[in-house]
């Protein structure tokens, strides 16, 4: 009885958690591999295992020729010679003859224990495969084991897992033994075996971390509607309650920030704020614009922009540092974002209004002022009377009334207004040209181009936050 062999077939099924049948089907095939190397492809054998004794049973069958007729020894047998091991044989008979493995050589064995080998790595990847593709999005805990020219290499236990460069937050520093977590983002099926890929710096890392911290997250009490990160700095989570009685931020924050302090302290300081989500996109702003103090909201829906109106004193709480607070808003909610002191806003549009009345007084088009340059009331009158008689085809008698319009509606005073300027063009200008908020200007500074306090500041090109709003609403 060969015992060690079903000890061993036993020993490997538990270990490495493969089905003991495979394995066993794993080796049957192995063994007829190497029987065939080691006569011919058209050897017609039957390999078995026999569970009870452990052996590996080789049978090797031939038919029955005529005497003198052999052709291929190794599938046929002459009547005489297969009468000597069965007198009742005939002709075309198919006759088995038991092999002994021991028989079959060092070559053979080599080869058959290489093919085992191989079949036990696949199916094992297999199975690392399947477990893990149904993981994504789940956070894992390992063990920083070596760097790797992509990123750090983490063991798992079963299998190993790549952190790239691009998926750990700025200023993080991983040795050799350190225990990280982190989301599993990707499992590709690749040559060398599963690709198990994770991340830090992922925003779902972020909402997989309130799951597991918060209760009524992981419950779906407390629905998170949307995250944007600036990893490693700060981030902002929107939130939403299913039930009147349970607040959505203090289920968040926990009972003296316990469970928000766990989460801060897992991505190394990351400043969180908590957004209470509303389907109204103006409410949503509002709160996602915090701590800043919002005057009012003008939404233009065709060209999914915010106009922000705020006081003149939180201008800089908007923006915030580097345009991080104003370009995390925008990723959240979705939307391009405009943001305006309610001294220029008021500024801007009391001049617009004021070049649509000096048109329909000099009865020329608002388009035609513009085309023609005069953007303001300012340089109108600086205009002489030939040019705008020459730029605006009009009468010097037109021309009297608009001077006259022009000194009603904005008279020369000898104080010289002070205005100031904050633009954001985008999302790369928000995250670069924006000023901090030691050097913000206040509301009421010069500007060199005389536009209006503002910040311009677009959402990202895709966002989940904008996806699960909009089919919430």
């Amino acid at each position: 009885m060969n015992l060690e062999l079903k000890k061993a077939i036993d020993q490997i099924s538990k270990d490495k958690g493969l089905d003991r049948n495979m394995l066993i089907e794993t080796l049957e095939d192995a063994v007829r591999t190497s029987v065939l190397r080691r006569f011919s492809e058209d050897t017609d054998v039957e390999v078995s295992y026999n569970d009870e004794t452990g052996d590996i049973e080789v049978y090797q069958f031939k038919i029955v020729v005529p005497d003198g007729d052999l052709a291929n020894p190794d599938t046929q047998i002459e009547l005489a010679e297969a009468r000597t091991h069965d007198p009742s044989v005939q002709l075309d008979d198919e006759v088995g003859f038991r092999v002994r493995v021991e028989d079959l050589g060092r070559i053979a064995a080599q080869s058959a224990k290489q093919v085992i080998i191989q079949r036990m790595r696949d199916a094992e990847q297999g199975i690392i495969y399947e477990e893990y593709k149904d993981r994504v999005g789940e956070i894992v805990s390992g063990i920083i084991q070596r760097r790797d020219k992509g990123g750090w290499v983490i063991n798992l236990g079963r299998t190993e897992a790549i952190l790239p460069r691009e998926e750990q937050i700025p200023r993080e520093h991983y040795k050799r033994g350190d225990r990280v977590q982190a989301l599993i983002i990707e499992v590709r099926q690749e040559g060398r075996g599963p690709q198990v890929v994770v991340s830090r710096s992922h925003r779902d890392y972020m909402a997989a971390l309130f799951r597991r911290e918060v209760p009524e997250v992981d419950d779906g009490v407390v629905q998170i509607m949307g995250v944007a990160r600036d990893p490693g700095s700060r981030a902002k989570v929107a939130v939403l309650s299913r039930e009147r009685d349970v607040d959505p931020v203090g289920a968040c924050v926990g009972v003296r920030g316990s469970r928000i302090q766990n989460i801060v302290q897992e991505l190394h300081g990351e400043r969180i704020d908590i957004v209470v989500w509303s389907a109204d996109i103006a409410t949503y702003a509002r709160n996602a614009l915090a701590p800043a103090l919002v005057s009012r909201i003008v939404v233009d829906e065709e060209e999914n922009l915010l106009e922000v109106i705020v006081p003149d004193d939180q201008l800089t709480n908007a923006i915030g540092r580097k345009g991080q607070n104003v370009k995390l808003a925008a990723r959240l909610l979705g939307w391009k974002v405009d943001i305006f002191t309610e001294t220029r806003y008021n500024e801007a549009n009391a001049i617009g209004h004021g070049l649509e009345q000096v048109a329909s007084v000099a009865e020329v088009s608002i388009e035609a002022l513009l085309a023609a340059g005069y953007s303001s009331l300012d340089k109108l009158r600086e205009a002489s009377d030939e040019e705008l008689a020459d730029k605006l085809t009009i009468s010097a008698s037109r021309i009297a009334d608009l001077r006259s319009a022009i000194n009603f509606l904005a008279p020369v005073v000898e104080t010289t207004p002070e205005s100031s300027a904050v633009h954001l063009g985008g999302p790369a200008d928000a995250a670069e040209d924006a000023p901090d908020e030691a050097e913000a200007p206040e509301a009421g500074e010069a500007a060199a181009d005389g536009e209006g306090t503002s910040a311009d500041v677009a959402p990202d090109a895709a966002t989940p936050a904008a996806a699960e709003r909009e089919g919430e609403a």
